[in-house]
């Protein structure tokens, strides 16, 4: 693609992947205000455990260190919304891992758009990018009080990737500004409170059942912990669940990010018997690979101590 391409080709092409949304920004430095709360965040210790988000803040604030020669983000969002869910009185998964693995999905359908647009590189949650923020900037949605991309009339059931372009567009997409207005279901629905907004940790990332389930990698959870996973095994969608965007969802049409039936068809007792062998067979191909196999037996038996 040349320099003279447009803005719609880029975003015709997004479509034609199957992304749902695309849009392009200006590849400028981060806005101060984004850099300085995000340093002051991590100053705060609310980042948890989690120490990657604290390395290569250089490249993660300026996307021509972290990709030479970029001058426009493309940043587009791919739907995971499940037509089905797991039945309530059942063990819980965050919805976004019901299908396959996200990063292989995205990660193919980045490489087919990167190769069509003539881009540099493409990401998705492999690298020290800021994701929403350039989504925001591309005019995609908003970071909502739950810290999640929210994409009017859509929810914010959505992956999102970026593509790094070499050259300059004639016109870009216009910011979109925040619009939860004084709704706070989000931070009332977090069993932990995670979410505190006014707080120097508004959002507390040692506190959430996602980092606690998923990235914790302790050999035991603290009872509290366990008291508030209620049925949840892997990750939390009571944020998600409690925002009133997402009544706009809509079912994905991506087949590899479908709910896989044997997921949704796991009772409790079969959870509480799985083996490693099972484990591996069960989870083979998917994200919820990310919790070992001790790590999810470890999350299971809290969650079962707790009911009984």
């Amino acid at each position: 693609m040349s320099n003279g391409e447009s803005f719609e080709t880029i975003v015709q092409a997004a479509r034609r992947v199957g992304f749902f949304a695309c849009g392009i920004a200006p590849a400028h430095e981060v806005k101060q205000e984004v850099c300085t709360a995000y340093r002051q965040w991590i100053d705060n210790g609310c980042h948890a455990e989690m120490n990657y988000l604290t390395q290569h803040l250089d490249k993660r604030f300026s996307p021509s260190l972290l990709v030479p020669g970029t001058q426009s983000i493309v940043s587009v969002a791919l739907n995971y919304y499940p037509p089905q869910r797991i039945a309530p009185s059942e063990y819980q998964i965050a919805t976004y891992a019901l299908g396959d693995d996200y990063h292989e999905v995205m990660k193919e359908k980045l490489q087919l758009l990167q190769k069509e647009i003539g881009g540099l590189r493409s990401f998705c949650d492999t690298a020290p990018v800021l994701e929403r923020y350039w989504a925001v900037q591309a005019g995609i949605g908003w970071i909502g009080k739950n810290h999640q991309l929210i994409i009017p009339g859509a929810g914010s059931h959505f992956f999102l990737g970026e593509v790094f372009l070499p050259y300059p567009l004639s016109r870009y997409s216009e910011p979109i500004s925040e619009r939860c207005g004084t709704c706070d279901a989000c931070v009332r629905a977090c069993p932990t409170m995670a979410l505190q907004t006014g707080a120097p940790c508004h959002f507390d990332a040692e506190k959430c059942l996602s980092y606690q389930t998923i990235e914790n990698r302790e050999t035991t959870l603290s009872p509290q912990v366990a008291v508030a996973m209620g049925n949840n095994i892997y990750g939390c969608d009571c944020c998600q669940d409690a925002c009133p965007w997402n009544r706009f969802a809509t079912p994905t049409a991506e087949e590899r990010l479908q709910p896989r039936p044997h997921l949704l068809s796991m009772s409790k007792q079969a959870w509480q018997d799985l083996s490693p062998e099972q484990y591996r067979t069960l989870l083979k191909g998917s994200a919820m690979k990310r919790a070992k196999y001790d790590m999810l037996m470890r999350n299971i038996h809290a969650t079962t101590n707790n009911h009984q």
